[in-house]
């Protein structure tokens, strides 16, 4: 089987993400009091620990500079509450996904997904586990592309809280490990690293200078050996502790999950859950 990262990515992620892209959950959220931008963002992700500050929404998204959290969080408790909040989202997700999936919203293969997603979430532990633990605590909602979706949140919130945790053991902040992630040469490209997660041009230098010091990165801000090294032990890490809903489900049922879940995303993104030009935003 792929690894999960590569599973996740490819079969799952645009089922999750859609939920920051999509209209009617900016509509939703926007409808309950939010204002326009950064906000429901923040907010939309982080009401499940209730109305917590700008510190606690930092410390578990990790890689967004604390400073852009801060100029939404905790204002964004004073134009709606964590439950209307949630409620909102969950209501704009619902509708995304119906304009998304047509008919197939109602399908037997949503159905089945909706099953092995849950059970899959039902191998998942909240202990360290802060953001992943903040969703579990949620109930579930009833319809199957409603459970789908809310399975796969609580799946990548499990595998994000164990990345952080992996992050955090190999020494690397938010920042740094936005801009190594960047230097693997798979994930952002550098002007978007800055544009969607808010860091300055001097704060990224900052952080570049700093991981040179200790040797991670060579003067063109590519990874030294010793940075390859860190973070192949970061993804090794990010695996084994994303292993538990996996080895719960068992390898036939998650094949089974990954197959409709490609397919699924697939449906999704043809219908156009992301705007034009996200994915160029990423490395090819």
């Amino acid at each position: 089987m792929a690894g999960d990262e590569q599973r996740f990515k490819s079969a799952f992620d645009s089922l999750h993400a859609l939920a920051y892209f999509a209209p009617e959950v900016d509509a939703a959220l926007t409808g309950a009091g939010l204002r326009p931008g950064r906000m429901p963002y923040f907010a939309g992700r982080s009401a499940a620990m209730g109305a917590v500050g700008p510190e606690v929404v930092a410390a578990t998204f990790y890689n967004f500079n604390p400073e852009v959290v801060a100029r939404v969080i905790p204002r964004a408790w004073t134009l709606a509450t964590p439950q209307q909040v949630l409620d909102a989202r969950l209501d704009g997700v619902g509708k995304a996904l119906t304009r998304l999936l047509g008919d197939h919203v109602k399908s037997d293969e949503v159905a089945e997904a909706a099953e092995l997603a849950r059970e899959a979430a039902a191998g998942c532990t909240g202990e360290g586990r802060p953001l992943y633990a903040a969703h579990a605590g949620l109930p579930w909602p009833r319809e199957p592309h409603l459970v789908l979706w809310h399975a796969v949140t609580l799946l990548r919130e499990y595998r994000g809280d164990g990345h952080i945790a992996a992050l955090v053991l190999n020494g690397l902040s938010g920042l740094e490990a936005l801009v190594t992630h960047v230097a693997t040469g798979r994930g952002f490209v550098t002007a978007a690293a800055k544009l969607t997660r808010g860091w300055s041009d001097e704060q990224w230098a900052a952080a570049e200078a700093r991981l040179a010091g200790r040797g991670l990165l060579d003067a063109d801000g590519a990874l030294t050996a010793e940075g390859e090294a860190v973070r192949d032990r970061v993804e090794v890490a990010t695996e084994a502790a994303a292993r538990g809903p996996w080895d719960h489900l068992g390898p036939e049922k998650t094949a089974r999950l990954e197959q409709l879940g490609r397919d699924l995303s697939a449906r999704v993104v043809a219908a156009g859950a992301f705007p034009d030009g996200v994915f160029a935003l990423r490395r090819p």
